[in-house]
């Protein structure tokens, strides 16, 4: 009982310190609100008010409506370019795409010459070339349809496809940021207020006045990360109910209370690792340096950003290890997926077991590091 009284009432006092530090505080309010919402409207990976070019060397009904088939929100309305102009444009980024009508392509068209249809995509603009480009050639192939069967809607395919798009039927690209950008804020804060924490401790020369109190290095290190964990957990779920579920309004499926639980497992890792890389660090500046060697790849390789599948085997396989992976893992079977306990306990199971490894690193190497100070 007087190791968790002890844990407890230094808990606190890294409460009070946290909240007297406002450059930190600051960073988590940021982290949990602008920021999710900067990186869920500005990260857009849908085909939006793209621009578009065309050069009309037919001057021909068809081609004209050509030209006003692309329409938005997906297109901005087409302007007219110079031949010319192609290449300046282009180059200067001026237009993503430029459509080239060559001359007599109607007539070729309509005699079954199977004339062609010039495209020019910038793809520095990966995402709008990219899908942007299935879009023009689905426009422009349907446009020439109508043309040439004098109906309003183009022929009917020769066979029928019925897409059913589960957990996200619009493909907005903000349910799917927005969660992840929690997630990696708590990667990120949890290892900084950790290590920030400990290395505070050091350069304010209080450590050593915490060794010669009558608490273990156990009680010092358990007590900085219930404190900073409980002020992560408590920023991730205002952020997840008045950011992304209201804010936002992306739709949670799943138990808000269960995912809550695993960020609370997670948070033991993440905090073992800031504390881990606090005992390796003698200032600040090192730790951000620790910090970008490490929580970077953490969040890059968990499967946030690109899926597990398209990584290279090894890689792969080497990340089954990161309790980051099954962290995003948990995020997406519950907050969008809607499953229950029964669906991811495997994942909470390899959460706390690698994170448990973490932990025990984390104070074996505190408790070393605290023996050399006080020797």
């Amino acid at each position: 009982m007087q190791t968790l009284a002890n844990i407890y009432w230094l808990g606190t006092k890294e409460l009070r310190s946290f909240f007297r530090d406002w450059v930190l505080l600051g960073l988590v309010v940021y982290s949990f609100s602008l920021a999710i919402v900067a990186q869920a409207q500005s990260n857009s990976q849908e085909l939006h008010n793209a621009s578009i070019a065309y050069v009309d060397e037919d001057h021909s009904e068809l081609s004209s409506r050509l030209a006003r088939a692309f329409l938005p929100p997906y297109f901005l309305p087409a302007v007219p370019v110079a031949p010319g102009d192609i290449d300046r444009l282009m180059n200067t980024g001026a237009y993503t795409f430029i459509l080239d009508v060559p001359p007599n392509f109607e007539r070729d068209l309509v005699g079954g010459r199977k004339p062609v249809l010039q495209i020019n995509v910038d793809a520095t603009a990966m995402v709008q070339a990219g899908i942007g480009s299935g879009y023009a050639q689905q426009i422009l192939t349907d446009e020439v349809m109508k043309f040439l069967t004098r109906q309003d809607l183009p022929a009917p395919a020769p066979i029928a496809q019925q897409v059913r798009i589960a957990f996200n039927p619009n493909l907005v690209t903000a349910w799917f940021t927005s969660v992840m950008g929690i997630i990696s804020s708590v990667t990120m804060l949890a290892i900084i207020l950790a290590g920030a924490a400990v290395v505070r401790e050091r350069e304010h020369g209080t450590v050593e006045h915490l060794l010669v109190m009558p608490v273990t290095p156990f009680e010092i290190a358990m007590s900085k990360i219930w404190a900073n964990s409980l002020v992560i957990a408590g920023a991730v779920g205002l952020s997840l109910v008045f950011v992304v579920k209201r804010l936002l309004g992306v739709p949670i499926e799943g138990s808000i209370p269960l995912f809550m639980c695993g960020v609370l497992l997670y948070l033991f890792f993440a905090t073992s690792v800031g504390i881990f890389l606090a005992t390796i660090a003698r200032t600040m500046p090192q730790l951000g340096l620790l910090y970008l060697l490490v929580a970077v790849p953490l969040n890059l390789l968990s499967g946030g950003n690109t899926p597990l599948e398209s990584m290279p085997p090894f890689l792969r396989t080497v990340m089954q290890f990161s309790p980051s992976t099954h962290f995003v893992a948990i995020a997406q079977s519950i907050l969008y997926r809607g499953a229950g306990f029964d669906i991811v306990w495997p994942r909470f199971v390899a959460v706390a077991g690698i994170g448990a490894i973490f932990l025990a690193l984390a104070l074996w190497r505190f408790r070393s590091a605290s023996s050399q100070s006080t020797s």
